[in-house]
């Protein structure tokens, strides 16, 4: 983090998914922060804001840049379940302004039962309607997610909208699955 006056403004965002499995709940979220590689930090979770100029980087460049113990920001959704079978799902949604000197906006979003591409879609809209709304862009929320989609990219004011998803199942013995999604300040 850069301090800009008396505040720290993030150069650098990574994102980063996770699923753990465990007897316990505490375990699993603790197994789905190691496998999204960020179990030895401390994390401090933060809204929904992208900082201006602020640098999209691969999950290994950015945990490169953290030192275990580190307090780190981040944007973070989780769920968790030991229902057998049940289907849980966590997602990180970006939108970005084509003026990197403006603000974008990154959402969570969590559920059951809902697969991948629908609830990447809903987070990314989800990020893109926020934006929209702070940039004037008008918009009708009735209309499908690919129509505004197109409308936004037209529009030359809203760049860029991305989704990472990650989607589990419970097993049958009733372990309990947690799976994370995360947008990680590093720098």
């Amino acid at each position: 983090m850069v301090f800009q006056g008396q505040q720290l403004v993030p150069q650098k965002m990574f994102f980063t998914t996770g699923v753990g499995i465990d007897r316990e709940k505490l375990s699993s979220f603790e197994e789905a922060l190691r496998d999204a590689k960020i179990a030895h930090h401390n994390l401090v979770r933060v809204s929904s804001i992208f900082p201006p100029h602020c640098e999209i980087i691969s999950r290994e460049e950015g945990a490169a840049l953290l030192q275990p113990g580190q307090v780190v920001f981040c944007v973070l959704s989780e769920a968790a379940t030991n229902e057998p079978s049940r289907r849980v799902g966590a997602t990180i949604g970006l939108a970005t302004p084509a003026d990197r000197s403006k603000y974008g906006y990154i959402s969570e979003h969590h559920a059951f039962g809902q697969g991948e591409k629908h609830m990447g879609d809903y987070a990314e809209d989800l990020a893109a309607s926020m934006l929209a709304t702070t940039l004037g862009v008008p918009f009708d929320s009735d209309e499908a997610w690919d129509e505004r989609r197109e409308q936004w990219l037209l529009s030359g004011l809203i760049v860029n909208s991305e989704n990472h998803t990650i989607v589990a199942e419970a097993p049958e013995e009733g372990l309990w699955v947690t799976v994370v999604a995360a947008a990680v300040f590093c720098g």
